[in-house]
């Protein structure tokens, strides 16, 4: 029996409906991961284009775009046990060009950025409250890394009681093995993960 299979039979992989009003929700698609001098470079240039065509098109069907970033102290104190774990998160001291945004992904005035210190989008920030002032009831995530904030802020995302649909192509991480491991475990218990061209006719047909 293969995996899947197994993970089947003991009652996972159920299915969540993508509902009337999604928002797409861009974690972390900032420098850190884009610009090879960056310890956290992941070499995800291939997801940045997919999130720009997922952003064009959201736009283009009227779907609100929401972008996150992560912002610490110099002191690292507001990012706590977190930030002692990961030391490559002193790239986010504010004002480190590798927090910013890339060129091609840049927020309008009008779109939403949350700062957060940990790994999930909702933790510690208005974004729950946020969407649901927005009447959202499924989010769209793409972003970076797969195995890191996409991850933590799906699992956040469905506890928080909106239905959380991935974007395969438009997250990445440093390796293959953390990805498809994250979109496996998303896929079976947390989360729908689906295909770059089924999100685009979503987003279309939310418009």
């Amino acid at each position: 029996m293969d995996l899947e299979d197994d993970y089947a039979r003991a009652g996972f992989n159920g299915a969540l409906p993508f509902g009337k009003r999604p928002a797409l929700v861009i974690v972390d698609v900032v420098m850190a991961y884009l610009d090879p001098a960056s310890p956290l470079y992941a070499g995800v240039e291939d997801a940045l284009a997919a999130n720009q065509r997922l952003l064009a098109a959201a736009r283009a069907a009227g779907v609100p775009a929401l972008f996150t970033n992560v912002v610490y102290h110099a002191s690292g104190l507001d990012g706590g046990m977190f930030y002692r774990k990961v030391p490559a998160l002193q790239a986010y001291h504010a004002g480190s060009p590798l927090g910013a945004f890339p060129p091609t992904l840049q927020p309008l005035p009008s779109e939403i950025v949350v700062s957060k210190q940990y790994a999930s989008a909702f933790f510690g920030t208005a974004l729950a409250s946020t969407l649901h002032a927005m009447g959202i009831d499924t989010v769209m995530l793409t972003g970076f890394s797969t195995s890191g904030c996409v991850r933590a802020s799906a699992l956040d995302a469905l506890q928080h009681g909106f239905a959380p649909f991935v974007v395969r192509e438009a997250c990445g991480d440093r390796a293959a093995g953390p990805h498809e491991a994250s979109l496996f475990d998303l896929q079976a218990k947390y989360a729908e993960v689906i295909g770059e061209d089924e999100a685009i006719r979503l987003l279309q047909a939310a418009g």
